[in-house]
């Protein structure tokens, strides 16, 4: 049984979805890129999803979002559904396009941990030894000065969307919106906070490719790649998959957050006996979703900060 997910309107998360068998199907071509910024943009306007990072990698998808309605989990079903089929179309692919383990989701509970965690999304084409700079990386992707006053734009794909169906537009917009942590008369402290700390990941990045005797692919042969490839890179399977990030020196706060995870699971699986033996006038704990979305449970107004 998989773990409860807390959904809260208003978190901010770290996505990531990985391709099947780690195929390079999301390899960054033009068609591509204009697909999966246009997909994002439709979805997160129709969920109140707030983007505040994107980085397209061959293989996988990052995203730093926040989940203003809390509707995360609809946000996900219907982009990634979009992403999946229009795949198909441009690649010609048979069979599935996501990879069998469930979407990683992790709840950033500290600005310090936004920003840590949205300079790993940009830097890690440099991290994965494709560019030497998060610049340069030629796929769907945010540029971090952009992020609070920018915007992403894609016209409709000609590829599996129905120009006569009046949920696809002819161009959708993508604003690049500020994390809530960080107010107005903050972003560019932000914005110059979150340069450094891309700065210090890609200082570790070039570090590493340097020990191992390596040389960075490069643009433009990473958009020449075969999309039918499969990573070859050395990758752990079926490593620990965190539910929330605190950042770096964050003191207590680690603790703290994993106290209330474990209260909140503690709580839901206590309703949820109850449930299954019957009693219908039980109470699950605020940020419960699928049983009150798809059973109709009642939630309590008491809140578990997680």
């Amino acid at each position: 049984m998989s773990q409860p997910r807390h959904i809260a309107p208003g978190a901010t998360y770290l996505i990531t979805r990985r391709v099947l068998r780690r195929h390079l199907l999301f390899r960054p071509d033009a068609a591509i890129t204009q697909f999966l910024v246009y997909a994002l943009a439709v979805s997160s306007r129709r969920y109140g999803i707030e983007v505040h990072a994107l980085c397209a990698m061959s293989s996988h998808l990052h995203l730093v979002v926040t989940d203003a309605k809390g509707s995360l989990p609809r946000f996900l079903q219907y982009f990634h559904r979009i992403v999946a089929l229009g795949t198909k179309v441009l690649r010609k692919w048979e069979g599935p396009v996501w990879d069998h383990e469930a979407t990683s989701v992790v709840r950033l509970l500290t600005r310090t941990a936004v920003v840590e965690k949205i300079a790993y999304v940009l830097a890690n084409p440099v991290a994965a030894g494709l560019v030497r700079h998060a610049h340069e990386w030629p796929g769907a992707k945010v540029d971090a000065a952009e992020i609070g006053r920018g915007a992403l734009r894609a016209g409709r794909p000609s590829a599996y969307l129905n120009p006569k169906n009046p949920q696809w537009v002819e161009v959708a917009t993508l604003p690049l919106t500020l994390p809530p942590a960080v107010d107005e008369d903050a972003a560019e402290s932000f914005r110059s906070e979150l340069a450094a700390e891309i700065e210090r990941q890609e200082a570790l990045a070039h570090a590493e490719v340097q020990g191992q005797g390596l040389r960075y692919l490069g643009p433009e042969r990473a958009s020449m790649v075969s999309p039918y490839k499969r990573a070859t890179s050395f990758e752990v399977l079926r490593a620990c998959n965190p539910t929330f990030a605190v950042g770096r020196e964050q003191g207590d706060a680690v603790r703290i957050a994993a106290v209330a995870v474990r209260t909140f699971r503690a709580a839901y699986r206590a309703a949820l006996e109850k449930w299954r033996i019957g009693l219908r006038d039980v109470v699950f704990p605020t940020g419960t979703w699928w049983m009150r979305t798809f059973h109709g449970a009642s939630v309590t107004d008491m809140v578990f900060t997680v």
